[in-house]
């Protein structure tokens, strides 16, 4: 056993020590799964320590008819700290300068992918928590595309920059995006000469490298396909912390095309995805680079002083924002909460009008808005989050915000946000049209609720009818802010998935104010589920 090894010796500190305790882990819980009177616990052990599943067998599943020799009570409190560890040390935080696994692990996985081997890459524990492969797709090999299919999920990707995707007429897989990580598929394709079915790793490696080549036509293509292109952010991981990012960056890096092909890492043993032991096994196993995507950043900024600069990010959003809404003239907008000015913008991807409601700003007839300079300061200025406009993106809710159902708050934390930019003299608050129901819409919204009465909970619901738990996108939203110059929030919210979307999004946020509103008892059973199950930060006792 390897295990054993990694925690030879006394004089382990930091990160070693946690380390060698995540190994132990899976090792300790196969011997308690093993042990005497584990009836109760065997269970639930085995659906925790994916790696001790396989070193027990049948036969010792069951437990031995002899005397124990540890209590029933203390085995399963023993075993649930022994896992509630392993989760601790999952995904280590990156230290005080910014480093999870160091500097070598980028320039080793640098030098890897320059000599056309795949490498494995991490996102962050709070992101998606999982681990790539990466290469580069301008040198991918038939034998490397097998080993990739062979341990992933399958569905091969291409992260591409947008000037590539756009030469090859390659647009957007869909007119709206309802990924929850925004991640930008294209159509997919196969390329047409020297491919059979185009699903062999003969014919990916094939159609990748045709992606990275610049000579590469769009008549070379066939549309749909096999390998799903995805558009990566022109600043890379240091505008989004992505695993299309960072297969770019490091393929440019490397000094190669920057085109990157990537695909996430499965268990061999349940399909499920491989989180960080996984991780650090089969890149010990396999030989290969192992990094994170944070490393990668940190590499860019404090090794190579790259930064993305403003006028990119400018350039990309703004590009963003001219796609997909159009602004109209700003009118006056008296309120119960005060005085407002009102702007329509037209989704042009949907055709739905949104609404913005405007704090400290003036306009004219040259320009769509301009800050009030004195109301709101200008993003960048020196000073943090005071001086960052306060934000509310409200989820159309034609129940709650105009009815006043009492079933949710949605009417209350309308007025709330309204009242919160009112009395801070400067502000946006953007109400998004097509949000009804969490994005389900308002027929599908009253079914659930239909549901709900008979005992299911806001999530059941939903899944039962076959909706998403949550269909919404802030894409909407934040095209409306880059149109008005804001790229730097306050964000009025209970939900940090909504800090995070508009983070994908490059948008700033700076400081999050949660949204208080008086449970009911109608509501109240919907506002814990939300905190319980959706992570909304509600501040409820169960």
């Amino acid at each position: 056993m390897a295990a054993p090894a990694r925690i030879k010796g006394t004089c382990l500190s930091g990160r070693r020590r946690r380390r060698a305790t995540l190994a132990a882990a899976p090792a300790l819980a196969a011997v308690l799964l093993a042990a005497p009177c584990v009836g109760l616990v065997q269970n639930h052990a085995l659906n925790h320590a994916k790696p001790a599943r396989a070193a027990v067998s049948r036969s010792s599943a069951r437990p031995a008819r002899r005397a124990p020799c540890m209590t029933a009570t203390r085995l399963p409190s023993l075993a649930s700290n022994v896992l509630k560890l392993k989760d601790e040390v999952l995904n280590p935080k990156p230290d005080a300068n910014g480093w999870c696994l160091g500097r070598e692990s980028v320039e080793k996985a640098l030098e890897e992918m320059r000599n056309g081997r795949p490498v494995v890459v991490t996102d962050d524990g709070d992101r998606e928590n999982e681990g790539d492969l990466i290469f580069a797709a301008e040198t991918v090999s038939q034998q490397t595309m097998a080993f990739v299919v062979r341990h992933t999920s399958g569905v091969i990707c291409t992260a591409m920059y947008g000037e590539d995707l756009d030469r090859l007429k390659l647009g957007p897989m869909v007119s709206k995006n309802e990924d929850p990580k925004g991640t930008a598929f294209a159509v997919t394709v196969d390329l047409k000469d020297g491919v059979t079915t185009g699903i062999s790793a003969g014919d990916r490696a094939r159609t990748i490298r045709a992606l990275a080549d610049p000579s590469s036509k769009p008549g070379h293509f066939c549309r749909p396909g096999h390998i799903f292109p995805l558009r990566a952010r022109p600043g890379g991981v240091l505008e989004r912390g992505g695993h299309t990012e960072a297969a770019v960056d490091m393929a440019r890096l490397a000094g190669l095309h920057p085109a990157g092909g990537l695909c996430e890492i499965v268990r061999d043993e349940d399909g499920e995805m491989s989180r960080w032991d996984d991780l650090e096994v089969f890149a010990k196993e396999h030989d290969l680079a192992f990094t994170t995507i944070q490393d990668l950043r940190t590499y860019r900024e404090q090794v190579l002083g790259e930064a993305v600069e403003e006028h990119v990010l400018n350039e990309a959003h703004d590009a963003v924002a001219e796609r997909r809404v159009e602004l109209g003239k700003a009118t006056r907008m008296p309120t119960s909460a005060g005085l407002f000015d009102a702007v329509c913008a037209t989704d042009r991807e949907t055709g739905l009008e949104h609404i913005a409601m405007l704090k400290g700003y003036t306009t004219d007839a040259y320009s769509y808005l301009q800050r009030a300079d004195a109301a709101m300061p200008v993003d960048g200025d020196s000073g943090a989050a005071a001086e960052a406009p306060l934000v509310r993106l409200h989820s159309e809710c034609a129940t709650g915000d105009i009815f006043g159902s009492r079933r949710c708050d949605c009417g209350e934390q309308l007025k709330a946000g309204l009242e919160a930019i009112q009395a801070a003299e400067a502000g946006v608050l953007i109400y998004l049209r097509g949000h009804e129901g969490r994005g389900i819409g308002l027929g599908a919204k009253l079914e659930a609720y239909t549901l709900q009465d008979e005992g299911r909970d806001t999530i059941e619901a939903n899944e039962d009818l076959g909706h998403p738990v949550d269909a919404r996108d802030y894409e909407a939203g934040a095209a409306i802010l880059r149109d008005l110059g804001v790229s730097r929030v306050r964000l009025l919210t209970n939900n940090p998935a909504k800090c995070e979307a508009l983070e994908e999004l490059g948008i700033k946020v700076v400081e999050r104010i949660p949204v208080v509103t008086e449970p009911n008892e109608e509501n109240y059973k919907y506002l814990l589920t939300k905190q319980k199950r959706m992570g909304h930060l509600l501040g409820l006792t169960p």
